[in-house]
């Protein structure tokens, strides 16, 4: 299982655990209201942008999944208008997503039967790191970019 953390997000280009080291230009943020069509938006903005900065194509599907997921749960479970925020360096990506509702994210158990509740546990799953910062109100997953080998 990977790291969670009420520490503040990694910040990309800044020396940290998760290993976030290089400096960059590359992010983008977006608002959206609280409305279940916006999490589709956000999935095809995200997918749009990783091609853009060339992300390899399996960790791109890999942040598109927790994208969805932390922008539904900001949805369900938060307040307000939600932000979606990625940034890419050279070896490591970030997403937050923060709403106004300060009760941070949290995995809880999950049963066989249950139709809900995994979303943390894919983010877990997925990300190298993960957890919440500014009181609850942001959730973050990092992410290593594979550093290309020259030929």
């Amino acid at each position: 299982m990977n790291s969670t953390t009420s520490a503040p997000a990694p910040l990309v280009g800044q020396d940290s655990e998760s290993r976030c080291t290089r400096p960059s230009a590359l992010g983008f943020d977006a608002t959206f209201t609280p409305e279940r069509c916006r999490v589709a938006c956000a999935r095809r903005m995200t997918t749009s942008q990783l091609r853009l900065w060339h992300v390899p194509g399996s960790l791109t599907a890999d942040v598109v999944i927790i994208v969805s997921e932390l922008v539904t749960n900001a949805i369900q479970h938060g307040y307000g208008d939600i932000k979606l925020r990625v940034q890419c360096s050279v070896d490591c990506l970030l997403v937050e997503v923060s709403d106004r509702n300060s009760a941070p994210a949290r995995m809880r158990p999950v049963h066989d039967e249950d139709t809900r509740g995994r979303g943390l546990h894919m983010v877990d799953q997925l990300a190298m790191h993960w957890g919440v910062s500014d009181g609850g109100l942001t959730t973050w997953a990092a992410f290593a970019i594979p550093v290309e080998t020259p030929r």
